[in-house]
């Protein structure tokens, strides 16, 4: 916090936590009672579809921000992060609070300029 804070003189500073989920449906083997030996049909709805929830919070100002996406990758992550540096307050600096999912941590990521990604320690569910 201290080298942020120092980083971006003076700005005000708000902290946000942030996330993504899969919301959608997939198929599992279909069972059925047969007689041993015989193979019935068992039609079943094979198809599948998802979706993303992309959402952060910023608990001491009440804001959010989020997006619902068809897929979960760096481009998807690059538009939530546009999303969240528009809640941002004018003149302020956010600090975003992530899990280390490869699209957090991804070079190839474009972080807006008032916003600064922090990463969670691995292996900790209970944060």
């Amino acid at each position: 916090m201290a080298a942020v804070a120092e980083k971006t003189g003076g700005q005000p500073i708000e902290i946000w936590f942030g996330d993504e989920a899969r919301i959608g449906q997939k198929n599992k083997i279909t069972r059925r009672w047969a007689k041993r030996g015989t193979r019935p049909s068992a039609p079943r709805d094979q198809r599948t579809a998802s979706a993303y929830i992309f959402g952060a919070i910023c608990p001491q100002d009440g804001k959010g921000a989020a997006l619902v996406l068809p897929s979960c990758n760096t481009e998807a992550m690059a538009l939530h992060l546009e999303e969240i540096a528009a809640a941002v307050a004018p003149g302020a600096h956010a600090i975003l609070v992530l899990d280390q999912a490869g699209w957090h941590v991804s070079k190839a990521l474009p972080v807006p300029p008032n916003i600064t990604l922090v990463s969670l320690p691995p292996k900790s569910p209970e944060l």
